[in-house]
């Protein structure tokens, strides 16, 4: 027996704590060596093309069981899994989470989300690396920097994404709402959601642009219940704009103004378009939590984007579960956890039989 990605995935999904090599050399009792497993880990190539041909099949059916009033949507985030405890590298280094509002040591990376109907998958992945070393002025001191930035690698993926899926709208949070983004998004047919900050400038009107007359968002007076239509500095067509009140956990009151290229859009149609992107936020959850991909000792660059890859992985392969049983991912963790409990009850009985 070897160790192979199925193997590796499978117990990444099965296990409630470390996953190291030593422990799926133990769960399968030594069929497979620990030498074997940190081997294939140490010798494999896994990136964002394995990614997509795990996730094609299951879009290409979710395709075909589509109701015909029903849309895909691509979603773009990123987020920072926190390692501070491991050996700075490349690849584990300082980010700026800009969830958190704060730097973070760990692994960065971005993530372009297939969302239809119950389906949401991951068609592409890439990793922040910060390979370049740049001098800092203000600093005085050398820093690191990605050869790529974040915009960067979306409006690459962007680019392969339209010979892979068909979707009608891109959304992403305000991270990604330069105009170069946006452009980019309209260049290849199709519309974007995305969340802007309350300092963007718009103009009311073609030639108040033309002018130079510009005004931040959180200036603008909305119609009741109605988007305003506006446009943007370097967008050319006019966009449509929302302001939305949110209450927050703690009682306090939130604002939140979207952006729309779709001008056939109300404001319902608009915040329920945006409401998808949640998402993404759950796929994060769930990597964390339910595909292991925080909890593993490895401690060089390639083997711990192996697994970080092969984490990716585990998630689709719950999503595919998740479809075919009718439960979400940490209802299916649960049912796991719960197997695993009897289990030891029971050898704990006949011990102490």
């Amino acid at each position: 027996m070897t160790c192979t990605l199925d193997l590796y995935t499978d117990y990444l999904i099965s296990s409630t704590g470390q996953t190291s090599a030593t422990g799926l050399s133990r769960l399968l009792g030594g069929a497979v060596s620990h030498d074997q497993v940190t081997r294939w880990l140490s010798g494999s190539y896994l990136d964002s093309e394995q990614v997509w041909r795990q996730a094609k099949p299951l879009i290409r059916r979710a395709e075909q069981q589509r109701p015909a009033d029903e849309f895909a949507v691509l979603i773009v985030d990123d987020s920072v899994l926190e390692k501070a405890h491991t050996d700075p590298s490349a690849l584990i280094c300082t980010h700026w989470d800009h969830g958190q509002g704060r730097f973070v040591k760990g692994l960065n990376f971005v993530s372009l989300l297939y969302q239809a109907g119950a389906l949401a998958v991951p068609i592409a992945v890439e990793l922040i690396e910060k390979t370049e070393a740049v001098w800092d002025a203000k600093t005085q001191q050398t820093k690191a920097k990605s050869k790529y930035t974040k915009n960067e690698h979306l409006r690459a993926m962007l680019r392969v994404a339209q010979q892979q899926v068909a979707y009608r709208y891109l959304l992403a949070d305000s991270w990604y709402a330069s105009a170069e983004n946006l452009n980019a998004v309209r260049a290849l047919g199709h519309h974007f959601v995305v969340a802007l900050e309350s300092s963007r400038t718009v103009a009311l009107s073609e030639a108040a642009r033309a002018q130079g007359r510009f005004q931040a968002v959180d200036t603008l007076v909305f119609p009741e219940e109605q988007p305003l239509r506006v446009f943007l500095r370097s967008v050319q067509p006019a966009v449509l704009v929302t302001r939305q009140v949110f209450t927050n956990k703690d009682g306090s009151q939130g604002v939140l103004y979207l952006v729309s290229s779709d001008t056939t859009l109300n404001q319902a149609q608009l915040a329920a378009i945006y409401q998808r992107r949640w998402k993404v936020e759950e796929y994060h959850k769930s990597l964390k939590q339910n595909a292991s991909m925080g909890k593993s000792p490895t401690k060089t660059p390639d083997t711990q984007a192996n697994h970080f890859f092969a984490a990716i992985l585990a998630y689709t392969k719950l999503e595919a579960l998740k479809l075919k049983c009718g439960i979400g991912h940490f209802r299916l963790k649960a049912q796991l956890y719960l197997t695993g409990l009897k289990a030891m009850y029971q050898q704990l009985a006949q011990f102490t039989a």
